[in-house]
């Protein structure tokens, strides 16, 4: 039996994410999984599956803290 593919969507707040951090921790990740990026008025959008279904939950959040630490370095999201 194979897994079916497992969408997560995450809303990256523009007051606390910068948005290049954003695009730079989905390259950092692109090998594992697929990524779809749009934008709403207050947020990056982000859909992502990993390549290893059982694995798209933590891909989001090892890609959330890592866009999250990039923001830091960068000295916040404005």
């Amino acid at each position: 039996m194979t897994e079916a593919a497992i969408y997560i969507d995450l809303r990256f707040h523009r007051d606390l994410y910068a948005g290049p951090a954003i695009d730079e921790a989905v390259k950092v990740f692109a090998r594992f999984g697929e990524f779809h990026l749009s934008e709403a008025p207050d947020a990056w959008c982000l859909r992502l599956r990993a390549l290893r279904p059982a694995q798209t939950r933590r891909l989001a959040h090892e890609l959330a803290n890592y866009a999250l630490g990039l923001t830091v370095q960068r000295g916040g999201a404005t």
